[in-house]
């Protein structure tokens, strides 16, 4: 499918910029992946996907405890670009391209 992937992208938080990889794989409606940054990886939860559109949580655990990020971007080509949602932290950009 044509968000089927894995991509590097970069989050612009309020503490800068942060480096990351999502993998999303689609099967029919349904949207699966994995979340890498920082403190590990993770499964994406709260999944959704509407022909490019594509909305997930990822919950992470720093150095202030767990914290969920929720993304909502869109995959055009190789690029994928959005929001990222940082918690109590406000939300900003995300934007990558595929690896």
């Amino acid at each position: 499918m044509a968000v089927d992937g894995t991509y590097n992208i970069t989050m612009t938080s309020p503490m800068g910029d942060r480096p990351a990889t999502v993998t999303l794989a689609s099967d029919g409606g349904a949207l699966s992946g994995t979340f890498g940054g920082g403190a590990g990886t993770v499964n994406i939860t709260d999944t959704s996907l509407n022909g490019n559109d594509v909305a997930w949580t990822a919950t992470i655990n720093g150095p202030m405890g767990e914290m969920k990020l929720g993304f909502k971007g869109a995959v055009d080509g190789d690029a994928i670009a959005g929001t990222v949602a940082f918690g109590a932290f406000g939300s900003g950009p995300f934007k990558g391209t595929r690896a």
